[in-house]
């Protein structure tokens, strides 16, 4: 459980800069703040996936929530209108907590009343738990609380604003009510504990601080079509969802979701509170694509990304003893390899994949090994992955899209015009803000241990011709690396190479030659460089992306898109990069787990910042480090709980 206290969540900066999110499993979500104020196009109390784990729709945005006591209303809510706050009802908020769902706890003159929200696994649907948690003064107030839904049905990265063409038809029947406002978008069902109204009016001029922040669009309307008044004292259910449900199920469910959560605990073993709180958020990641899962590279906006599922699945799959999940993500992405290559990612509209990235394909390898490793299911590997690896090296030797090619020198070559194919892969229209093409040096880190991996497979499955080949290539890539990528002034690792050109930033690309389970890397130099990343980059709360030392450095993370696209890679802090630090830590310094409990403590503070329960995706590279970015990202929860397990 995390717990915020009333002086937080009775503060209006405080409470509107912490967020809560919740997922189902498929793709859909529901997100807000602690104060209730929208910040962003994103929250909402239902973004439905109607082609799971896509087809993002904004239902349901929120609820106006009214407690009336003897006929006295007090207003729960709180909005951000231009120029003021109203209603202003995080007043009333005397705490929030995650346990293991967000909890809101409402004082109105001594009468205490608490918010459940959950949503269920597998379905779009929310549901909210109304009660009045204290005794009641004698004689005892008529309670009634009021419940306004405000609706958008828009694309969830779009604002509604205020049409004439909604329907506002309702379809009711006993405590259960359904409108299908757009006849292109699927009906929302309100089950419920009380009665309903029909309304039908709009909310106008809603403004979105994030949005204004972050240079978009940033006002909205939302549709009300119906008032819901029930009564706490005995209960006020609500459950939210593009189907049917009975209100009388309201408890069933929520005993059926902490049943389930409960269960991820326990099955991963997590030995202490961080470790079962990042359990649970490691959870939110993991959706349905087909038959089969995959990874949502973070919330609120992004989809699966192949680059993002390879590095997140040791982490959220294999650390929380998952690893049958791990098995059909790989199976699924197997399925969608093509020329040699895994999809980057796959398009919101269900068009086709993209796969302009030169490194996805590479960690693929090393999410297989580490899934092997664990389960020692080897004939897994060699039945369904092993051809496939196979042909990846030879279309890497022939050479695939964007001139992904090994050069002569037994280095892979990567890199077109216009074209970003690394983790660092900011771009402007046409312009790549770190292009990076030749031969960068985690991908050369990569490229080995992938061949080093085909080598061990291939010995183990008696593919001995192969064995000989995925060894001499090792070799040469070996000596053409330190030949070549060594910078002696500096002592660390060049960034990228080509033509003969050395870039000297200093970089965190690096660490992955001294962290992966392959290195070229002899143990003094080894060494030296985790020494300059820990002495240039390291923070509490990962990697900045580049040295303050160097003349491009960003110091924050904000601004418009262009502004923040200039700066993303440009000393932002990644969070995701303490996991490839500690392992390479471990490795130089064996004796180190005291330092590596204080590496992690920034981010167990951080799970009471931001989304609380969560990390975020990036830090402003300068503290006080305040998160930027998406507000939970898969890598950064994943690396910090594989490293925090030891895995």
């Amino acid at each position: 459980m995390i717990s915020i206290n009333k002086d937080i969540c009775s503060n209006y900066d405080a409470a509107t800069s912490r967020e809560w999110l919740e997922t189902n499993g498929i793709g859909g979500f529901a997100s807000g703040t602690l104060s209730g104020v929208l910040t962003r196009r994103y929250h909402a109390l239902l973004t439905a996936a109607t082609e799971p784990p896509l087809g993002r729709i904004t239902m349901l945005s929120k609820l106006e929530e009214t407690l009336i006591v003897d006929g006295v209303r007090f207003e729960l809510s709180s909005n951000l209108y231009p120029g003021t706050v109203y209603p202003d009802g995080y007043k009333y908020l005397t705490g929030f907590r995650l346990d293991p769902f967000p909890i809101w706890t409402h004082d109105v003159n001594g009468i205490v009343l608490e918010k459940r929200l959950f949503m269920i696994n597998g379905e779009n649907t929310t549901v909210l738990r109304y009660a009045i948690m204290s005794k009641l003064p004698k004689p005892r107030p008529e309670l009634k609380l009021e419940l306004r839904p405000l609706i958008s049905f828009v694309d969830y990265h779009h604002l509604q604003h205020e049409t004439g063409e909604i329907n506002i038809d309702l379809n009711a029947l006993d405590h259960l009510v359904s409108i299908r406002p757009f006849a292109s978008l699927p009906s929302l069902f309100f089950a419920h504990s009380g009665t309903v109204e029909k309304t039908g009016s709009w909310y106008r001029n809603f403004e979105l601080a994030i949005e204004q922040e972050r240079g978009f669009d940033y006002h909205e309307d939302l549709f009300q079509p119906l008032v819901i008044t029930a009564d706490p004292t005995t209960g006020a259910d609500l459950i939210v969802s593009t189907e049917p449900h009975d209100i009388r199920d309201a408890r069933k469910l929520e005993k059926s979701e902490l049943t389930r959560r409960a269960a991820l605990i326990s099955a991963a073993r997590a030995q202490n509170e961080f470790g079962r709180q990042l359990v649970l958020a490691a959870d939110q990641f993991i959706v349905k694509r087909g038959a089969g899962e995959t990874v949502i590279a973070g919330y609120p906006w992004f989809s699966d990304w192949g680059r993002d599922t390879m590095i997140a699945l040791p982490g959220l799959t294999l650390a929380t003893n998952r690893p049958e999940i791990a098995k059909g993500i790989l199976l699924e992405f197997s399925d969608h390899i093509s020329r040699g290559m895994l999809p980057n990612r796959f398009a919101d509209s269900g068009g086709e994949a993209e796969y302009n990235t030169v490194d996805a394909t590479l960690w693929f390898f090393e999410a297989i090994r580490a899934y092997a490793e664990k389960t020692n299911d080897y004939r897994f590997v060699e039945k369904e992955l092993y051809e496939k690896l196979a042909d990846i090296i030879a279309w890497h030797l022939r050479g695939t899209r964007y001139n992904i090619h090994v050069d002569t020198d037994g280095l892979l070559y990567a890199g077109e015009e216009g074209v970003q194919l690394t983790w660092m892969d900011a771009k402007i229209g046409d312009h790549v803000i770190t292009p990076r093409s030749g031969k960068p040096v985690e991908i050369q880190a990569l490229w080995y241990n992938a061949l080093m991996i085909m080598a061990k497979l291939s010995e183990r499955f008696g593919d001995t011709a192969d064995n000989k080949l995925y060894m001499s290539m090792a070799r040469m890539c070996e000596q053409s690396f330190n030949a070549v990528f060594w910078n002696e002034s500096e002592e660390c690792l060049y960034d990228v190479v080509v033509n003969g050109n050395r870039d000297a930033a200093v970089r965190p690309n690096q660490v992955f030659a001294a962290s992966l389970p392959f290195t070229m890397l002899d143990a003094d130099k080894a060494k030296k460089v985790v020494d300059k990343v820990e002495t240039e980059l390291l923070t509490p709360v990962g990697l900045r992306s580049l040295s303050p030392r160097d003349s491009r450095y960003v110091h924050v993370y904000i601004g418009s898109p262009e502004t923040r696209d200039s700066g993303y890679h440009q000393g932002t802090i990644w969070a995701w990069l303490i996991g490839p630090f500690v392992d390479a830590y471990r490795r130089v310094y064996p004796k180190s787990e005291e330092k590596v409990s204080k590496l992690l403590a920034g981010f167990q503070a951080h799970l009471s910042e931001g989304a609380v329960g969560q990390i975020s995706e990036i830090f402003d590279a300068d503290a006080p480090h305040n998160p930027r970015g998406c507000f939970a990202q898969a890598w950064s929860v994943a690396e910090v709980l594989r490293v925090l397990k030891g895995s």
